[in-house]
């Protein structure tokens, strides 16, 4: 086995690419394994590294933030992040965003990237989500049956900086708390324990044998462990909710039978239209791209499914706008399967992480790349993610409705607020350390409360910036500067 045989030097195996280095007994602490040398030894070098970041990025240097002359007002940023989208559907997406700010926050993923790229960051990368606010994290079936919780949308991810998904996630947390009309103190406190709980979990990874850590799903345990009690009874309501949440439930609402014993979509404007005919025939010939991005073993089961129609289908917030079908599927029963064929634009955090001086590879396919960039934070993934192309369009391609539900972060009760802040904190912990060493990043993280604070004082003034963006685009709004279609 080329470069892989072992020296003659006392049995002695030399670096295999791919692999961490072993340098003898200093190996096993490097490797989380526990070295003997007690529980202070967890992190080796890796986690001495994280601490003298601290040198370099002091932790309450978090708590800045720095609006350049150059920084896109309100209206611009929404314009930009308008560009390349379908134009008679910008008015639903303004109207969206101009509802509340904690809606303008979900649409603004571009600007705040902006803002992000002019903060202190230790450069330790990780795959982020690149939109990690509090309404994207959720429920969703595994395949056999079960419910996760995890981080549910990745239009926008990409390697970069895991300081980004921590702040957005708290500047959120603190909105969604303004919105359900919780005090200050609690909202800060929200952002404060989101911080805190990404800290802990990020040093409870760091202690795990490698595999426990990176096979750790968020389940009950994972309540427990953010003390997120008060949050139990939201949780069951959810998945109860979730588990009826199914593409058969869809197509029983949103489909008409056919003649020939078959179904079709039926419109409902402006969510939900028929396509014609060629463009319908366009999207289902894209699926024989998307198989040859599947495992192979997942080709039988597609393949006792027929197609049977496409509609369009507008999507929330931040994606109106983009392409976006739904393809009924039928078995030899008539039972359904719904797929989303969704157009997966370049993430909005790119010409900023390279404003920021990080090297940002082309990717090779939009659609790929959220395939992927999900994969890398996920435990527990659908099991038919894949992508394709349509009329020279990158999409991605998933399970429509697979029992997704979500805890609407700002219909919750004050006294949940920072439940449900520990217990997303804790989740984007365990989504990053899949790609960044948890033994870094809890290195530089650190036992106290230094890094808590600073993000709690950086969300609260950027809530505070966001409210003001939020204002610029309602008055514009109102004076039709901009067009907008509230309520749909």
């Amino acid at each position: 086995m080329t470069g892989l045989s072992a020296g003659t030097d006392g049995g002695r195996i030399p670096v295999v690419p791919g692999f961490a280095r072993c340098s003898g007994g200093g190996s096993r602490a490097e490797s989380g394994a526990g070295s003997g040398g007690g529980a202070g030894d967890w992190g080796g070098a890796a986690k001495a590294e994280g601490k003298a970041l601290r040198r370099i990025v002091p932790r309450s240097a978090h708590a800045t933030l720095d609006l350049d002359a150059g920084r896109p007002d309100a209206v611009r940023a929404v314009e930009e992040s308008s560009r390349g989208r379908i134009p008679e559907l910008t008015p639903i997406r303004v109207g969206r965003m101009a509802a509340t700010p904690f809606a303008f926050l979900r649409g603004a993923a571009g600007l705040m990237a902006h803002d992000l790229a002019r903060t202190p960051m230790t450069r330790i990368l990780a795959q982020i989500c690149g939109d990690a606010h509090a309404a994207n994290f959720g429920l969703y079936g595994d395949a056999r049956g079960g419910l996760v919780i995890d981080l549910n949308d990745f239009d926008e991810t990409v390697h970069g900086p895991w300081e980004w998904d921590l702040k957005r996630l708290a500047a959120s947390l603190v909105l969604a708390g303004r919105e359900t009309g919780a005090d200050e103190d609690t909202c800060r406190r929200a952002a404060w324990d989101a911080a805190g709980a990404y800290r802990r979990t990020m040093r409870l990874l760091a202690r795990l044998p490698v595999l426990d850590a990176w096979n750790a799903i968020a389940d009950e345990a994972l309540v427990s462990h953010t003390d997120a009690h008060d949050l139990l009874g939201t949780l069951e309501r959810v998945a109860e909710k979730a588990r009826h949440n199914t593409s058969g439930r869809f197509a029983a609402r949103s489909t008409e039978a056919t003649e020939d014993g078959g179904r079709r979509f039926v419109d409902a404007p402006p969510v939900l239209r028929r396509v014609p005919d060629a463009e319908a025939a366009m999207v289902a010939a894209a699926l024989e791209e998307y198989l040859t991005t599947l495992p192979e073993d997942r080709l039988p089961l597609l393949a006792r499914y027929a197609v049977h129609d496409v509609a369009f289908r507008v999507v929330g917030t931040g994606s109106v706008g983009t392409r976006s079908y739904v393809v009924l599927l039928l078995d030899h029963r008539g039972e359904p399967l719904v797929l989303q064929v969704k157009e997966a634009r370049p993430s909005a955090l790119v010409p900023h992480l390279a404003a920021a001086g990080f090297e940002v590879p082309k990717a090779v396919h939009e659609g790929r790349r959220v395939v992927l960039g999900q994969k890398r934070m996920q435990v527990v993934s659908d099991i038919l993610l894949g992508w394709t192309t349509v009329d020279g369009r990158p999409f991605q391609v998933r399970q429509f409705r697979n029992r997704k539900g979500s805890v609407d972060a700002t219909a919750l009760a004050a006294d949940q607020v920072d439940d449900y802040a520990r217990m997303t904190g804790a989740l984007l912990a365990r989504a990053h350390a899949h790609s960044a060493d948890p033994r870094r990043v809890a290195g530089y993280c650190g036992k106290n409360e230094e890094l808590d604070e600073a993000v709690a004082a950086f969300a609260v003034a950027y809530a505070d910036r966001t409210e003001a963006d939020h204002a610029e685009l309602v008055a514009a709004v109102r004076a039709g500067r901009v067009a907008a279609e509230p309520g749909v």
